[in-house]
């Protein structure tokens, strides 16, 4: 509308321009007020929230990989333990279909916890955390050796929830999708079938506040703690959704397999070579019943359907643990001398033997980067501080580093 001699009129609403609410001239022949203006933009703003929801529901649905493609890309990051990492591959695919499924659906069904069996340093926290790097939801290690029944020094049972909590921004909702590794599940086992007079606060109690939040349940989690802070309000968290992996050593474990195969054969006509391959990796056998004769009481294995074992690491795994996997041992050193400006080489030699000494320390995977740090130390207080462009280590030098660090003056016993 045009002007007149009381000022601009609203092209929308009609209204004359005043103190109150003036009249903006937009566009030649089109005035609006301020209050009309508000309105558009309250308008575009809860279409423009409308639409992200949309397109991020249907970005959601078609996220979750192939159990293939999961497998595949934990290739990348871990060398072997192809029947943990197929096991973990369609666990995690069923249980996103799972959440996806239809609430009106009369089929339910049940959430698969994971269980991984294995000797130290054979990746079991490496395969979890690859995992949750892949599928983008919030994911947390906790040590099962800190949890203590309510009530007793230590931490609650709930305080594994205030750590997925807490990565995700206490978003509930996001929370409720996560994944939960819980290492040194074989710590909290039963300590003796025999009673006593004092309580196992630290084992059998843990294992059994753990069934509630296994199984599914809504669990009252404080988000600062639960003793330091009495008066905090409690955040509810669903369980239902949240896929908890459980990983352990169980160390002795093999003995009790071993008694359940009855590898000792007594006769004519046995297999040597079958029943000495047997020994060598017993975990393959392990069965939920020898869980039960560690010490995992028998609700909380139910609740662990998905049980599986890692191999031990052979001289080859862990020669390619060394330089194969995306963020190998080798190739984060050499990142580390490239934003220097230094290019870093080692020698066939120098890696083969790295892996030598890794097996006669025994300390799987976790053994080659304590090495390899030991090694390198010297060369990365130098190396920065002067104008040079490249850095070879050979066998010599590593010798001669893990001397000065007296690796080679201790003595290995089994």
């Amino acid at each position: 509308m045009a002007s007149n001699r009381k000022g601009l009129i609203c092209s929308m609403c009609g209204t004359h321009e005043s103190a109150a609410n003036p009249v903006v001239k937009v566009l030649e022949g089109l005035n609006l007020c301020t209050d009309c203006i508000a309105y558009i933009d309250n308008a575009r703003d809860s279409q423009l929230k409308k639409q992200p929801d949309k397109g991020k529901k249907e970005e959601k649905s078609g996220k979750i990989p192939k159990p293939k493609e999961i497998k595949e890309f934990l290739d990348k990051y871990v060398i072997g333990q192809d029947t943990a990492k197929k096991y973990l591959s369609v666990a995690v695919y069923n249980h996103y279909k799972r959440i996806n499924q239809p609430e009106d659906d009369e089929v339910d069904i049940e959430k698969s916890n994971i269980i991984l069996v294995g000797p130290t340093g054979t990746g079991k926290t490496l395969l979890a955390k690859t995992i949750a790097k892949l599928l983008d939801v919030p994911f947390t290690i906790v040590d099962a050796t800190v949890l203590t029944e309510a009530g007793y020094v230590g931490e609650d049972i709930e305080s594994l929830l205030t750590r997925l909590l807490q990565t995700c921004d206490y978003d509930v909702e996001k929370a409720e999708r996560g994944i939960v590794f819980i290492d040194e599940i074989d710590k909290i086992a039963r300590k003796s079938d025999n009673p006593s007079i004092t309580r196992d606060v630290s084992g059998e109690g843990v294992q059994q506040g753990l069934l509630k939040l296994l199984e599914g349940s809504v669990v009252l989690v404080p988000p600062n703690g639960g003793r330091k802070h009495p008066e905090q309000k409690m955040i509810a968290v669903n369980t239902k959704n949240i896929l908890f992996i459980c990983g352990g050593a169980f160390d002795g474990i093999e003995r009790k397999i071993a008694s359940r195969l009855n590898t000792h054969v007594v006769g004519y006509g046995h297999d040597e070579s079958g029943r000495k391959k047997k020994r060598e990796n017993l975990m393959k056998y392990v069965l939920p019943m020898d869980l039960k004769s560690f010490g995992l009481i028998p609700e909380i294995i139910g609740r662990l359907p998905i049980l599986t074992s890692l191999d031990p690491l052979d001289r080859e795994a862990l020669r390619r643990i060394l330089t194969e996997p995306k963020n190998s041992i080798i190739g984060q050193y050499k990142k580390l001398f490239e934003m220097d400006g230094v290019k870093l080489e080692f020698t066939e030699e120098a890696l083969d033997f790295i892996v030598d000494k890794a097996i006669e320390y025994k300390l799987g995977a976790r053994g080659l980067r304590s090495i390899v740090e030991t090694i390198m130390v010297d060369s990365m207080f130098e190396v920065p501080s002067v104008n040079q462009k490249e850095f070879r280590i050979d066998l010599d030098y590593v010798k001669d580093q893990l001397e000065r660090a007296h690796f080679e003056k201790t003595e290995i016993k089994d």
